[in-house]
């Protein structure tokens, strides 16, 4: 067996004199650093999913079932297709959103854009927004007096009586309400 000797300094420094080294690779730099601040600018325009969701859940599903249900989060996929919205749900309306799911995604994608939940997950349990979520309703005004009411008929007595005359009589009603 051939045993190789090491070269000496002087023979080393001729060896890589004459040899071009390679650096040393370097590590790339984390993509999120680089990324972060596209990545608030673009949540700035377009909203931060669930977030953006719980603002206008009230016109996705309605008034009735808003009160009743609110989204949690949305589930990417591993494979890259639609998400899954997951929806906490109180009590038996549950089978009301299991019904209604294929409308409900096609209004969130008017919303989130084609495809992004293409899924419903239901999780039975109290909604936080239940409370909150029902405002006030505002007081009905009272009726016209009998004074306000004659002047208001006296006004269009020369019109035919027909849907018109009713109409213009409603929006006279509601117009003088709304003085008082």
């Amino acid at each position: 067996m051939y045993r190789r000797s090491l070269p000496t300094s002087d023979e080393a420094l001729k060896i890589l004199s004459r040899r071009r080294t390679r650096p040393p690779m370097r590590v790339p730099p984390p993509a999120g650093k680089s990324l972060a601040p596209l990545i608030r600018e673009l949540d700035k325009k377009y909203g931060q999913g669930p977030g953006a969701l719980q603002s206008r859940w009230k016109e996705i599903v309605g008034e009735t079932l808003a009160r009743r249900t609110e989204p949690v989060r949305i589930i990417k996929s591993r494979t890259g297709e639609g998400g899954t919205l997951e929806l906490r749900v109180d009590g038996p309306v549950a089978s009301l959103i299991q019904h209604q799911a294929p409308q409900i995604t096609q209004r969130l994608d008017l919303l989130l854009g084609k495809g992004a939940v293409t899924r419903l997950r239901i999780v039975q349990g109290p909604v936080r927004t239940a409370v909150a979520a029902a405002p006030a309703r505002p007081r009905r005004k009272p009726p016209l007096d009998a004074a306000q009411e004659r002047d208001l008929a006296a006004s269009l007595a020369d019109q035919p009586e027909g849907p018109l005359k009713e109409a213009l009589l409603k929006l006279g009603r509601g117009v003088l309400r709304n003085e008082s």
